[in-house]
């Protein structure tokens, strides 16, 4: 599966599609602290209910002044390039009950760091934003912002903040941010949007402690069957 096709105009790069986590006990195994899964191996989410107010998370919450004072500031980055920050990821992150889900969440100690815009090295006009990233830089999330007003999530192994910030001090990037077809296999979809990607990562995060101790059958329905479609495919239940 690939992801990330093109909506109108010239083709758009096609990445190749993958999800970028870790163990989650004996249903899905792990060579590491993070692995690439396939994403059609992936339980199904159903699109539908992602509509930008995150009903699966809970209450909004106020706005936090200083988070929506950052992100005016980087929405007025991108709209000097033609770009805009999706709905849904600003409600996450300018919301109390929403914006610190993620690093309490997270078993590898992923924690939200929000970057200014920075070019895709593979795609003239479009534009990167880091927003998660693991405690030892092991993987980074990014918004991946195209003219055409699409946005989906993808995944590197690269910092492209630092990628390009050492490129411009003259100490040499890590990675040749030349070489197109090199950097396509660096970044790789992972979500049609940042809602479907935070309730995945949610959910997977939840249940790595269920299964890393917990009792599987008292979780909620919704989280048992995730797990089932791992038993379905020949993995212990």
């Amino acid at each position: 599966m690939s992801g990330g096709g093109a909506t109108s105009g010239a083709p758009a790069p096609v990445f190749e599609a993958a999800w970028c986590a870790t163990d989650l006990g004996e249903y899905r195994a792990c060579a590491g602290t993070y692995e690439r899964y396939p994403y059609d191996s992936l339980p199904p989410l159903d699109p539908d209910r992602y509509t930008g107010a995150f009903e699966w998370l809970g209450e909004a919450g106020d706005p936090v002044p200083d988070e929506v004072a950052a992100l005016d500031r980087l929405a007025a980055d991108l709209a000097a390039h033609g770009l805009a920050l999706p709905r849904d990821f600003v409600t996450f992150h300018t919301s109390a009950g929403f914006r610190n889900t993620l690093d309490e969440v997270s078993v590898t100690c992923c924690w939200t760091d929000i970057s200014e815009p920075l070019p895709s090295p593979v795609e003239p006009g479009a534009f990167l934003v880091r927003f998660l990233r693991d405690q030892q830089d092991c993987v980074m999330w990014y918004l991946y912002l195209r003219p055409s007003g699409e946005a989906f999530v993808v995944h590197s192994w690269l910092d492209y903040a630092y990628e390009y910030a050492a490129r411009e001090e003259g100490e040499g990037p890590s990675t040749d941010l030349d070489d197109i077809e090199l950097q396509r296999s660096e970044i790789l979809w992972c979500a049609a949007s940042f809602e479907e990607f935070a309730h995945r990562f949610w959910t997977e995060n939840r249940l790595w402690y269920t299964v890393s101790g917990g009792d599987p059958a008292a979780v909620e329905p919704e989280l048992r069957a995730y797990l089932r479609h791992y038993a379905a495919t020949g993995t212990p239940a």
